[in-house]
């Protein structure tokens, strides 16, 4: 089994807390990701909502927040449906530079066997979309 790790940086021109608030609150979470059932509290499950076609509401991530240091480090479990219940981290580490924050986004725990890449790019892709949604939310 190979172990890859996806890893992303960017860069906000707002404060650290304000990038914060959006990796949190259920009130930003939905701005930019998936809405959020509660804000995100360590030590607590959370799920991230989306619709499913025939309109019901569904999981599309969810996991455990296993640490919060406000506001420079948030870690979660992490799984989505093609997944199947593997369990993954994901940690956010928020930098102070320059009048801004450098957010870097590490996804580990992600098995490159079989059909593992495809779903691997997948979620590498889906980062970028998310973190341009990030982005484009704290203009």
């Amino acid at each position: 089994m190979t172990n890859i790790t996806i890893t992303k940086t960017a860069f906000f021109q707002v404060s650290r807390e304000t990038v914060w608030s959006f990796l949190t609150t259920k009130e930003n979470l939905g701005k930019w990701f998936h809405p959020a059932e509660k804000d995100l509290v360590e030590g607590e499950d959370y799920a991230l909502i989306g619709t499913a076609d025939d309109g019901a509401k569904m999981k599309i991530c969810w996991g455990t927040v296993l640490q919060m240091i406000a506001p420079e480090k948030l870690v979660w479990s992490f799984t989505v449906n093609p997944l199947n219940g593997v369990m993954t981290t994901v940690s956010w580490d928020l930098e102070e530079v320059n009048g801004g924050t450098k957010l870097t986004l590490t996804h580990s725990g992600l098995d490159a066997t079989g059909n593992g890449l495809e779903l691997i790019s997948m979620l590498d892709a889906g980062w970028d979309m998310h973190i341009g949604k990030l982005r484009k939310a704290n203009k």
